[in-house]
């Protein structure tokens, strides 16, 4: 299939790398650098877009892509305060959209973990739960889109948590999240359940952005099949 990508950083070019492997073709490169525009003849050949940009930028992409019929796929994080706009045009404007705060199978196999021990820790007394995350020093948003995924998880399955806090003592039912940002670290994740005679811990460890770009582009080809407002959960059938 042809490929759109919107933003062509690092993350970009993996993704470009990823898709020429399976077969596809990139049709359109839409940066600041670069002279291709949503209304460019490649742009209208693709079948669907994928976006990795920033922050302030991903909304009007996003809106961009629908307004030519556009199924788009996005990586970007910090932009959540307008989510419900992009489900309204999925469920009643006939859009797709595929969003996941974190495009590894290895990730979004430790989230359905996460879920898992946060339910079973509610029989067990004498453990508090942290978290910590580490991202590379370019990284525009803290906490990660992937911590606050992991942290949601736990809140929705742990009786004594209600909400989270970064880098600051956490009080009461608020989980606390400690972020680092470290060299060119592609993203580890840790969860911590600490009690006074032992440590339960779940971790994850990216080694490199390839398996952030395959999965990206596993939801590009899925994305372009599938209608509506999906996510890993729909492409891996959790």
């Amino acid at each position: 299939m042809n490929i759109a990508l919107i933003g062509y950083g690092k993350m970009g070019k993996e993704i470009e790398k990823i898709a020429l492997e399976r077969g596809h073709t990139i049709s359109s490169k839409i940066d600041m650098n670069s002279q291709d525009t949503f209304d460019g003849e490649g742009f209208k050949k693709a079948d669907v877009a994928i976006e990795f940009t920033i922050p302030d930028a991903a909304y009007g992409n996003f809106i961009n892509c629908f307004e030519r019929n556009m199924p788009v796929v996005s990586g970007t994080t910090g932009w959540l305060d307008k989510i419900e706009e992009i489900k309204d045009y999925c469920e009643n404007k006939g859009q797709t959209f595929f969003y996941a705060s974190n495009f590894s199978v290895g990730v979004n196999v430790f989230f359905e973990i996460n879920k898992k021990l946060a339910q079973l820790m509610n029989g067990v007394d004498g453990y508090d739960v942290t978290m910590d995350e580490t991202h590379h020093i370019h990284k525009l948003d803290s906490p990660s889109g992937t911590a606050i995924t992991i942290a949601e998880g736990i809140i929705e399955n742990l009786d004594s948590k209600n909400e989270w806090v970064e880098g600051t003592d956490a009080k009461g039912g608020q989980l606390h999240i400690e972020a680092y940002r470290r060299d060119e670290v592609p993203g580890i994740h840790t969860v911590k359940y600490d009690s006074d005679v032992d440590e339960i811990i779940i971790h994850h460890s990216a080694k490199s952005r390839k398996g952030f770009a395959l999965g990206a582009v596993l939801a590009a080809e899925y994305a372009a099949k599938n209608k509506g407002y999906l996510g890993m959960s729909d492409l891996l059938k959790f």
